[in-house]
């Protein structure tokens, strides 16, 4: 009885017509064509540290046809993308682009944060377990803090850890974070020893390649040079005059004006000129021939960061001449790479992909003079008294610390005093009232029931992570900035913060623009869908269908 179905399954099989008896022994053997799925030899991710999108047509007509033009030219333009959290900066905007995350998931809120089990802020890519390699005294980093994957790691698991990841910056963070946990290597400029370093995390010792770099002391070349205009002064038609009593005297000057005698001695001048960015591009150069990146059988990954002119832009502002050089510089270093990718690689056979980890504020001089609302606050004397307006209403302010604005509570010894959050959020809003630089204080327990637009709602749920972020947050007018007399900052929800460029072109890749809104969690999931990949594991944007070719 037992093999009656056995024989009734032999007898209905038998009784195929041929051709399907045909089909089902064909069906059992997998294709053994040697056609391959076609992707790109390498991908190229770019970040320009703050570089708002303006930047693209402010200077459009003194770029040159290889670097911002050419892709612009060549490739797909998002030209209203931003930024879907509150606060934009450099951690957080590197963790979100190759995460395709926001920092409530990705973990990374800010780029320093208060740990409550230590009573101290940590750095983001901060790891104690970890060495430097380059220079023990520094390097203490790995990506653990970031708790999702990334596009860079995606790739890796998806060709089962064949194909490469190399990431560099100047910045710590700036390499770490997009180089993801599975990288190769993640590079960044010590500003010590003048040397590209590492961390143990990924390796033991620097590659030889990495070694001959360093030997060669480029940034003392470079530093030796000074800083020139490209241009005569007067040319420097999009930007104010030189010299204004804003911007900051860069070390060896006495005055903010052209020509700058840069001090060789000091390997962390080098991030505050657009030699960094000369640096930064040559480094790359070495790590595509070193490592033999796109020469494989599987798409490689260079994760790179530019970080001069986050130096520049803090000391300078987006309206200053030195601002305007640098991105004139930056854009033929860009032509320089392509150029280098198009005969290395292959043209037409990589996809690059570029973007910024935030904008910037204008320098608040600069928008008084023009009658524009904005001002300057002292951040020492806000906390003060936050602090003390909290102690004469409770006897203690209950306050832990106040790290990127947000105010960390001290909610143990607030429930032996029988004191609620909501409580302390009543007193430090009577203060708010009376500084013209604070629009509110927000609980970000209760986002949701808080007077706020929806759209900074969502901007600020994006950013809030229940193990890591505060318990209140203040909220600063448009235009207010709590830096010294000099320079400029970013990290609001403001447009100006959020508004950042994101161009793709080469492989895979179609010309046009789009201006339906995009997000910075959009580029991990557009990167993985060109790349036939899954998206990263807490990927939260879409596709920009529009921008891709479809599969041949």
């Amino acid at each position: 009885m037992r093999n009656g179905p056995v024989k009734i399954l032999i007898f209905l099989i038998l009784s195929l017509p041929a051709p399907q008896l045909s089909y089902m022994a064909k069906a059992q053997k997998p294709e053994t064509s040697s056609q391959k799925l076609a992707q790109p030899r390498l991908v190229v991710g770019i970040v320009v540290d703050q570089m708002r999108y303006d930047y693209l047509f402010r200077y459009y007509d003194k770029y040159q046809s290889g670097g911002f033009k050419r892709m612009l030219r060549e490739g797909f333009n998002c030209r209203n993308h931003h930024y879907h959290y509150a606060n934009t900066s450099t951690g957080p905007g590197h963790a979100s682009v190759y995460t395709g995350s926001a920092p409530a998931i990705h973990g990374i809120i800010a780029n320093d944060w208060y740990v409550r089990s230590l009573n101290r802020n940590m750095n983001c890519v901060e790891d104690s377990t970890e060495s430097g390699v380059g220079n023990t005294k520094s390097g203490q980093n790995s990506p653990r803090n970031m708790l999702v994957t990334t596009v860079t790691d995606q790739l890796r698991i998806a060709h089962n850890f064949r194909s490469k990841t190399i990431s560099i910056a100047l910045k710590d963070r700036s390499a770490i974070l997009p180089g993801g946990h599975t990288s190769n290597g993640s590079y960044w400029f010590d500003g010590d020893t003048g040397n590209w370093i590492t961390s143990t995390f990924y390796m033991a010792g620097l590659p030889a390649w990495v070694q001959d770099f360093n030997n060669k002391k480029l940034y003392l070349q470079y530093l030796s040079k000074g800083w020139k205009p490209l241009l005569p002064l007067a040319e420097y038609q999009e930007s104010t005059t030189d010299d204004q009593s804003y911007e900051e005297i860069l070390e060896g000057s006495t005055r903010p004006v052209f020509p700058y005698p840069l001090v060789t001695s000091d390997p962390d001048l080098i991030g505050a000129t657009p030699w960094g960015n000369t640096l930064t591009k040559d480094m790359a150069i070495a790590a595509v021939k070193g490592e033999k990146l796109g020469k494989g059988a599987f798409t490689d990954f260079l994760a790179l960061s530019f970080s001069a002119p986050d130096g520049v832009g803090h000391r300078f502002g987006p309206n200053s001449i030195e601002q305007e050089d640098l991105y004139l510089r930056l854009d033929a270093e860009l032509a320089e790479l392509f150029g280098f990718l198009d005969q290395w690689a292959g043209k037409g056979k990589y996809t690059v992909f570029l973007t910024a980890d935030h904008g910037v504020m204008d320098v608040p001089e600069f928008l008084t003079q023009h009658k524009i609302p904005s001002g300057r606050y002292n951040p020492v004397e806000v906390q003060r008294k936050i602090k003390e307006r909290v102690s004469g209403e409770f006897g203690e302010h209950f306050i832990k610390t106040i790290s990127s604005w947000q105010i960390y509570l001290d909610k143990k010894r607030m429930k032996e005093k029988n004191i609620s959050i909501e409580a302390i959020q009543t007193v430090i809003s009577e203060l708010v009232m009376e500084l013209p630089e604070v629009a509110n204080v927000i609980n970000l327990h209760k986002l949701q029931q808080e007077p706020i637009p929806d759209y900074q709602k969502q901007l600020y749920q994006n950013d809030f992570n229940a193990k890591r972020s505060g318990d209140l947050l203040i909220l600063f007018q448009p235009g207010w900035i709590g830096r010294g007399k000099y320079g400029t900052t970013h990290g609001t929800p403001y447009h100006y913060d959020t508004h950042v460029p994101f161009l793709l072109f080469g492989w895979g890749v179609k010309a046009g623009e789009t201006l339906n809104r995009t997000h910075i969690s959009d580029i991990a999931p557009t990167i993985s869908a060109l790349l036939h990949i899954l998206p990263p594991s807490g990927s939260i944007g879409k596709v920009v269908g529009e921008a891709l070719m479809p599969v041949k």
